[in-house]
């Protein structure tokens, strides 16, 4: 195993050919520093969210502001990381199946965006 920064680490989960820029639903987690309970605490199975966790769940709402060609679709804060799917959906990001010659073939052979079968709100 790889060693970065003199610690262990496992090598990229992420697709060597994939544009990570291209139309797609992508399911995102960000986790806080050290997986410290900076979001809040689940009481009686029901997340609570601290002053900090209310601050995540408003700014994950605000990225279409910064983005309009990103969609939000189901996340969940939860007490030390947030879940979510965002949809990329650029009028014309050029990776198109239309445009395949900038895609490169999966494993099984599918070139262009995939779809991952998630439901938009």
């Amino acid at each position: 195993m790889d060693k970065f920064r003199n610690k262990y680490r496992t090598s990229s989960a992420r697709l060597q050919n994939w544009n990570y820029g291209w139309n797609a639903a992508y399911f995102v987690t960000i986790c806080t520093a050290n997986r410290e309970l900076f979001f809040g605490d689940i009481v009686n199975g029901e997340m609570k969210l601290s002053e900090i966790g209310a601050k995540a769940n408003e700014y994950w709402l605000e990225i279409p502001d910064h983005f309009p060609f990103v969609k939000l679709d189901v996340y969940v804060v939860m007490p030390n990381h947030v879940h979510g799917i965002i949809i990329i959906d650029k009028q014309n990001d050029g990776g198109g199946i239309e445009n395949n010659e900038n895609h490169t073939k999966d494993q099984n052979g599918r070139v262009g965006t995939p779809n991952l079968g998630v439901p938009t709100l």
